[in-house]
């Protein structure tokens, strides 16, 4: 089960439908553990439902409010996400091995497979939000964490911030 289930039955959904769905706080908390958050106060998301057959086109937006930790130092860094997602709920292939690699191509970066009775908006939205995520959160104070702990900046670690170094060996500098 998913932290932010919301299944919808094939069946019951129509062409058009609008879905608006709202994390409580066990689903937030539940969200922020699995991304490793700090905390997650809101999540929620909007979205139009297209339906043809078996497949489901979800168009909308997820935002939400939250603190992820510094890379550097592990301190709370506030976040806002407002992302907009294009889902694609396909009926999963059948046939083949489970070992069988299937490449998808661009169009299919955003599809998600379903079981054939019921997509979960929920879990793809909650999918969604991780990837709209800093993968690499800062603090203010992560510059001078780094420097104390013996890291280069990137323009110390640079290319050319190794030339020069090395022309002033060469120069005698």
């Amino acid at each position: 089960m998913s932290d932010f289930a919301h299944r919808l039955q094939l069946d019951q959904i129509r062409d058009g439908d609008r879905i608006d769905l709202h994390g409580d706080d066990a689903e937030c908390v539940a969200v922020a553990e699995r991304l490793g958050l700090l905390s997650l106060t809101r999540l929620e998301a909007h979205s139009i439902l297209d339906k043809d057959g078996d497949r489901v086109r979800a168009q909308g937006r997820v935002k939400a409010a939250l603190e992820q930790p510094c890379v550097a130092t592990g301190d709370p860094v506030p976040a806002m996400v407002d992302e907009a997602f294009d889902l694609h709920f396909v009926p999963a292939p059948t046939g083949g091995s489970a070992d069988e690699e299937h490449e998808l191509g661009d169009e299919e970066l955003d599809t998600i497979f379903h079981d054939g009775m019921a997509i979960d908006l929920g879990s793809a939205i909650a999918d969604t939000l991780s990837l709209a995520l800093d993968p690499y959160p800062r603090s203010a104070n992560a510059d001078a964490a780094l420097r104390e702990a013996g890291v280069m900046s990137e323009e110390e670690a640079s290319p050319f911030a190794a030339l020069a170094a090395l022309k002033g060996k060469l120069s005698g500098e």
